[in-house]
């Protein structure tokens, strides 16, 4: 039995492992019904089928940089990526929390990591190489008629082998922890908290007048975080995000300058990332409707909190990619780490989305949620024809597809 990383979630395919380009070529060239699966980090049915699963996790993992892109391996981890490219003094404009995960299925669900002026990680897509359901080896880049539409894909337009990355010089950050914001001064003032370093992350049990943990990312060739923000302390005690464990998997914190690839992302990518006892849900806002959004939530607390192990509040730039959380618009992702209580969050789930969706939030594509809503992807019936022209059998289809979709 084939599980997700949080064993959350039974897939029904069988997975098949390639170890060359023309295997995966023949492989969906040959079968039925297929979707890529990548690390099992989604919280969803989105990577799965009742035909085959193709892991790329066997092909081969060298990277290569031409000029200011990288072009990367489907199957290859974000954190050995990072650090693949820190030793050639290069460096991705950000990483997601996990560095566990694999750049093409982060890419093709629209994760994100922080940054008021930072897009996600697929807005450093400049291009992909898929394999469509005729077998045939397709490359789409940044400026082509179909690139907005194909690369936060779900799945569902071929099996992505490659991409192509931005790439930057390499960088130092520093993480510094902050406690006691008020609420109040949060909501009156979220450009400000946001703004205040490269990437910013709020921790909040939703209880109390005061947020449980203000995360700062700052640059090295940046200012200097403040010793107070807001009324928040600085302090060089490392924490994890959850009270109740230690900060022995997180990367290291306390003001220590160190290189993005250490820095960015919140945990180490040589511990596990979770014991599995958990669930998650995240949706992005517009950041307009953010202080709106997140007023809503705390009338909900009540019913939120006794399900919830933390929220994070994290920012992103507006991209062009037709189902990106953050398409044409700057947007916070308002994320939920949920105990593993299947029932009681579905339960509690349509009230948020009841706050949240008229306020044109987006679902996570691999979290979990019971609705989306059409009229917040301005660009969903392109995608739909996109996808009619890709795939026109339907070899990609699965349910999380046909449900979410239609």
């Amino acid at each position: 039995m084939t599980e997700n990383w949080a064993r959350s979630y039974n897939y029904q395919g069988t997975v098949v492992t390639p170890s060359t380009l023309d295997e995966v070529q023949e492989l969906v060239r040959s079968t039925e019904k297929v979707r890529a699966l990548g690390t099992r980090h989604s919280f969803t049915g989105i990577a799965d089928t009742t035909g085959t699963l193709v892991s790329l996790a066997a092909l081969p993992q060298d990277p290569r940089v031409d000029g200011d892109v990288v072009h990367v391996p489907g199957g290859m981890r974000y954190g050995e990526l990072a650090t693949w490219l820190q030793a050639r003094g290069l460096a991705l404009h950000n990483l997601a929390s996990l560095p566990h995960i694999s750049v093409a299925g982060a890419v093709a669900t629209g994760t994100h990591g922080s940054g008021d002026a930072n897009g996600t990680l697929a807005a450093a897509v400049a291009s992909i190489d898929l394999v469509t359901a005729s077998g045939d080896l397709v490359t789409l880049r940044r400026g082509d008629p179909d690139f907005a539409g194909a690369v936060v894909s779900l799945g569902a337009l071929g099996v992505v082998t490659s991409l192509a990355l931005d790439v930057q010089p390499t960088f130092d950050v520093r993480q510094d922890l902050y406690d006691g914001l008020p609420w109040e001064d949060l909501l009156d003032n979220l450009d400000a908290v946001t703004g205040a370093a490269y990437s910013v992350s709020v921790f909040t049990s939703w209880q109390g007048s005061t947020i449980d943990l203000l995360w700062l990312k700052s640059r090295m060739d940046a200012a200097e975080p403040p010793a107070t923000l807001l009324g928040a302390t600085r302090h060089a005690v490392e924490r994890h995000m959850l009270p109740d464990q230690e900060a022995v998997s997180t990367t290291q914190q306390g003001g220590v300058p160190g290189p993005w690839s250490d820095r960015l992302a919140h945990f180490k990518l040589e511990f596990t990332p979770s014991n599995g006892e958990e669930l998650q849900s995240e949706y992005l806002v517009p950041r307009a409707n953010a202080v709106e959004a997140l007023r809503g939530l705390r009338e909900l607390r009540d019913s939120i909190s006794p399900l919830l192990l933390i929220t994070e509040l994290r920012t992103m730039a507006a991209d062009e990619l037709w189902l990106s959380g953050a398409y044409e618009t700057d947007a916070v992702g308002i994320h939920f780490t949920w105990k593993k209580l299947p029932v009681e969050v579905a339960a509690v789930l349509p009230s948020i989305e009841a706050v949240l969706l008229p306020l044109g939030a987006r679902p996570h594509w691999g979290k979990v949620f019971t609705r989306l809503e059409p009229a917040n992807y301005p660009r969903l019936d392109d995608f739909l024809e996109l996808r009619s022209r890709f795939d026109p059998a339907g070899k990609f289809d699965n349910e999380f597809l046909r449900t979410h979709l239609g």
